[in-house]
């Protein structure tokens, strides 16, 4: 049975969802411009999980403190005025591909004091339904491939104007759901995929009085999902989770007593050693050129070999288009969220990737209704690259702020 078929769908249609091809060829490896896009396992945590980010173009590491921090910087928590919280949110994703691929979030958390609380989500992501082939092409199994996550995290404020989080993460990828016929070949068996992973992140959010009211800056630093290799074969292929560096800044800039503009971008790196390697052949005593038909196989079989460690440290400097490639590799995101009273959102947001490393281009509109103790965001995605599969995405994320509830049935 052709079960390697499953993992090149999820990843297909999750890491390269809009990679838009010119007209004719593919760039090839000798070329300036390297179709080389970063693949991992567990692409449903590179997605933006939530309406109030989505809707600024998916910023988050260093925007204002809100219920959905885990994913972006759990340290931003520690900053939270109330202390309590719980939010949920929805996207069904790619809808031009297939209709029933769907990403579920839940994030909460909780405050004993003034300077430090513990947070947790938990992600889940469906791939649909998924029709397993033999190899005579014949419909044998329907399965329902999914992965889901859930973590937990500590944050803590280090100093006035600083704080610090670390998250520890278990994944779980199901991608066949236990409906293995062949045997006698653990190459084609396809098997779950547990994972557990760390994050760290650090958030410094300073106020400036103004004539007309008290601005914010604020920096963030997320480093998240630091683990090892997973392997859906019994280690016949290995594949790397995606270990991800995010910095980002944001500016609020009060207008009036009442109306407000923030400003904000973050960029965004994935710590995973390209496929398509100069250092694919280093030890190996052959030198086999990045222009030569070996190269293919010999980068397949020392990616798979390769230390997770050894990897995430060569992952900023492994590119075969040197520099250039690396830079390609960087991720820009920027947003602009207008509130008036904190109570009214509008917001507008814009997201690049380049085209040769995945080609996920779009402009997002965003809207939300916050109240003392509700919340409710929107977000719409319009794609701005070429046959988008990310087109007409719409989010939405419900909000609870647990200690206001508490308040108020007391009173």
């Amino acid at each position: 049975m052709k079960k390697t078929f499953l993992s090149v769908l999820a990843f297909a249609m999750i890491t390269m969802p809009a990679l838009a091809q010119e007209s004719g060829s593919v760039p090839s490896i000798g070329t300036d411009e390297l179709l080389n896009p970063i693949i991992t396992a567990f692409p449903s945590l590179t997605i933006t999980p939530d309406a109030k980010s989505g809707g600024m173009g998916g910023v988050g590491v260093a925007t204002a403190p809100d219920l959905n921090s885990q994913h972006w910087n759990p340290a931003k928590y520690a900053f939270m005025e109330s202390h309590g919280g719980i939010t949920a949110s929805y996207t069904p994703w790619l809808r031009k591909l297939v209709s029933d691929i769907d990403l579920a979030y839940i994030a909460g958390y909780y405050k004993w004091d003034d300077v430090q609380g513990i947070s947790a989500s938990f992600t889940y992501f469906s791939l649909g339904t998924v029709d397993l082939t033999g190899y005579d092409g014949q419909s044998l199994q329907k399965v329902k491939p999914n992965e889901w996550s859930i973590d937990v995290a500590y944050s803590r404020k280090l100093h006035e104007y600083v704080s610090m989080a670390v998250a520890a993460r278990f994944m779980y990828s199901d991608l066949n759901n236990g409906h293995n016929t062949s045997v006698g070949n653990d190459g084609n068996e396809l098997n779950p995929a547990p994972m557990g992973a760390a994050d760290i992140a650090i958030y410094y959010r300073q106020p400036f009085d103004l004539p007309m009211g008290t601005s914010y800056l604020s920096a963030g630093l997320n480093i998240s999902n630091l683990g090892g290799k997973i392997s859906y074969d019994k280690h016949a292929h290995n594949s790397f989770i995606p270990a991800n560096l995010r910095l980002g800044v944001q500016y609020e800039l009060p207008i009036n007593q009442y109306n407000f503009l923030s400003f904000a971008i973050d960029i965004n790196k994935l710590m995973v050693p390209s496929r398509k390697s100069k250092f694919a052949v280093d030890g190996n005593g052959d030198n086999v050129s990045v222009d030569d038909p070996q190269y293919q196989t010999k980068t397949m079989d020392w990616y798979n070999d390769l230390n997770p460690m050894k990897g995430l440290f060569q992952s900023f400097a492994d590119a075969p288009g040197g520099a250039k490639e690396e830079f390609q590799e960087v991720q820009w995101s920027s947003g602009i969220e207008y509130s008036y009273d904190h109570k009214f959102f509008a917001r507008v947001g814009y997201s690049h990737e380049n085209k040769y490393k995945g080609n996920r281009q779009f402009v997002t509109f965003g809207a939300g209704f916050h109240l003392s103790i509700f919340s409710l965001d929107a977000a719409y995605y319009l794609a701005t690259a070429p046959a988008s599969p990310i087109d007409n995405t719409f989010q939405v994320t419900l909000g609870f702020d647990l200690a206001g509830i508490k308040d108020l049935v007391k009173k």
